[in-house]
């Protein structure tokens, strides 16, 4: 696994990067601005970005706009974005693109040493990784006359798992049911939110947006 990693904060970067590497993962190289970063993504084509959301020269969203292109450059890009906290439209934009490998993470996870590392693989195997706390916080609001209205609390619960980027198997562990039990949960979240069958869409992708999109319009 070839990663690059884009953050600004030097201490950070640096730790990251001693991190990675005592885990036998091959960073190849680190930047600090989002040009940096995209010249890095060319020249050593990794298979997996490290970005932060906030970069110079406005710290706002040079971040996200580097990962776009950086994935524009590099189809098949997996691209783990972190945040100082959690910036709900920076998530839901992320997981709007449609595309496998993507993940959003706060900054603190990097501290749970395991949980990022499981995240950080699960993206670069074409997953998707939203960070429990994104989840949580966007569960917390309520939207009227929502079709997530219609979601009994377990299906709640499995579509917020779903949201983390977690499968079946670990959404069962999680949720100490068996696998059986989670697929008929998530057959009946997409009856409910009225989501056919299309062989063009990933109906759990576009389940979470739905999810992440509704939250972030009640806010």
């Amino acid at each position: 696994m070839r990663i690059v990693i884009a953050e600004d904060d030097a201490l950070l970067r640096e730790g990251l990067a001693l991190l990675l590497r005592a885990e036998s993962l091959d960073v190849v190289a680190t930047a600090g601005t989002p040009d940096a970063f995209l010249a890095a993504v060319d020249e050593h084509a990794p298979d997996v970005a490290i970005v932060d959301v906030r970069m110079p020269p406005t710290h706002s969203d040079e971040g996200i706009v580097a990962a776009v292109e950086a994935r524009r450059r590099r189809p098949g890009l997996a691209v783990l974005v972190l945040s100082a906290y959690v910036e709900q439209m920076f998530a839901t934009e992320l997981l709007a693109g449609g595309a496998r490998g993507l993940g959003y993470l706060l900054k603190e996870r990097v501290g749970r040493v395991e949980e990022f590392l499981e995240a950080l693989h699960r993206v670069a195997g074409g997953g998707t990784a939203v960070d429990p706390e994104v989840v949580a916080q966007l569960f917390a609001r309520s939207r009227p006359d929502s079709r997530l209205d219609r979601l009994s609390p377990r299906e709640r619960d499995v579509l917020a798992l779903m949201a983390e980027g977690l499968g079946n198997l670990a959404i069962a562990e999680r949720l100490f049911v068996s696998e059986g039990a989670v697929h008929k949960h998530i057959r009946s979240i997409f009856n409910k939110l009225d989501m056919a069958p299309d062989d063009r869409s990933d109906r759990r992708v576009a389940a979470v947006l739905r999810y992440l999109d509704g939250r972030e319009r009640a806010s």
